[in-house]
Formats: C-alpha cells, structure tokens, sequence
C-alpha cells in the first residue's frame, strides 16, 4: 500500500472519529414511522431540473444545501443553481439548506471565517427571498472539525455529515448521518435498497445526499434512471418521505 495512501486514509479515520466524538447534540430518534429524506449539496441545476422532476413524479419534496457564493457558476458537478431555480424551487415547496456561503472546508477553515460564511449566507437569502429562512445545515467538502461543529449547532437545529448510513438510536443532531448516491462512496442498486428495508425495520430515518444527476454524472452525483430506481423504490417502502426540516419538526417540535 503506498505510503501517501495510507496517511490519507489515517488522517481521514481521524478526523473522522473527532467529528463524531465531540460536541455532540444527542436526542433519542422514536419516530411512529420510518422515515426518509433526499437531499442535495451544492444544489447543481441538474439536481433541480432532473433531480426534482424526479422527486415530484412520486410526490417527493427534498433538502437542496446551497452555498449561494456559487450561484450560477460551473463547478465539478455542473453549472449552480440560478435566480430563477432558487425562487421555483422554493414555490415547489422544497427546503433550501445552508451549506456556507463560499461552500468552505468545515475541517480546514478557522472558526472565524466559517461562522462569517454562514451569517453571510443567512443575509444573501434574505436579501433574495425574506421569507425564507435556514434551518438546517450539511458540512461542505469534509467531515466537521469539532469546533465548527459546535458553531454551526448554534445557528441550525440539524447539521447533516455523512457516513453511509441511517439514523436510529441516539441520533447526533449536530452530525446526522446520511447515504451518498454517488461513484465515490460505492454503493450499488441493491445495498441502497438493504438499507432502506433496514430504515422500515428499525423506524429510523435514513437521509440520502447527491449532488448532480445526468447523463453524464459527476463521480459525486448519479444517473436520472440510477436516481428514480431508489426514489421509487424509497416511495413503496412505506417510509414517511419529507424535507430534513420537516422531519425534524415531527420528531422533535420546537426542542433544540
């Protein structure tokens, strides 16, 4: 095993045990139901205009994380969100969640710069559509630091990681798990199904995150067909479907 890989894989082991570790926001997960949530990172247009059109086909509304610095940029997943994607995606009745406004490192960043980043992201939106608001949060690019973890804890009242798979249990708050669609995490057809039978199973909620979904995926995003097979699947599985916000708010109510 080269040398170079090996760190990397250490260092991200470590990191990795950090974030989950420390400060947590611990709350007992006891749905009547299981439940699921779909969401998106970086809030690709392919994630909306494909992505979506999936999500309405059944019924489904989902999470778009957005960084609005990148509005309208390229980027390694395809061309971000534009002004008039945001503001239908909002009619469509979907959930924007913040994912900083320079889409920043939430390992490398210093503490100062990634709350600046976030409050910067609160006022974008609002100067851009005042009645709407964050109230959760996913980690851009890496694994949280611990102490970001504590800041963004204080702004949102559910930060989402990752960590391929569901939540039951105890669930962290501050670091909710999820399953990424992607080529980088590896998962087939058939294990994203498993998962979802086990979320029914132990009535947990089980939170899948992409990015881009096309034709001609991103390594971090998925095909339309690869997409609809589990949404649909997600749909018949009796799981209570809904934006992370709104689970959050049936579980939970108004308790932080």
């Amino acid at each position: 095993m080269p040398r170079l890989y090996l760190f990397e894989r250490l260092r991200n082991r470590y990191r990795r045990n950090r974030a989950l570790l420390f400060e947590r926001k611990l709350h007992k997960l006891k749905p009547a139901n299981p439940y699921i949530s779909f969401t998106f990172d970086d809030f690709p247009q392919s994630a909306y205009l494909i992505g979506g059109t999936i999500l309405k086909k059944y019924g489904i509304r989902g999470t778009y994380y957005t960084s609005l610095g990148l509005m309208g940029k390229e980027s390694p997943v395809g061309r971000i969100f534009s002004l008039k994607e945001l503001r239908d995606l909002v009619t469509d009745g979907h959930e924007l969640g913040c994912h900083t406004y320079d889409h920043l490192d939430a390992w490398e960043t210093n503490l100062d710069s990634f709350e600046k980043s976030i409050l910067r992201n609160r006022e974008a939106l609002k100067s851009i559509l005042p009645q709407v608001y964050f109230a959760t949060f996913s980690y851009p690019r890496e694994e949280p630091h611990p102490m970001i973890k504590r800041i963004a804890g204080t702004y949102f009242v559910c930060c989402r990681g990752g960590g391929q798979t569901l939540n039951s249990g105890m669930i962290d708050l501050n670091l909710a798990k999820s399953c990424f669609i992607d080529s980088v995490n590896g998962e087939t057809l058939s294990s994203l199904k498993i998962l979802i039978n086990k979320n029914k199973v132990e009535k947990g909620w089980l939170i899948f995150s992409t990015h881009d979904i096309c034709m001609n995926p991103s390594r971090f995003g998925c095909g339309p067909d690869y997409f609809e097979d589990i949404v649909r699947y997600a749909a018949n599985s009796g799981a209570v479907i809904l934006p992370v916000c709104e689970v959050y708010s049936q579980i939970y109510g108004d308790k932080q």
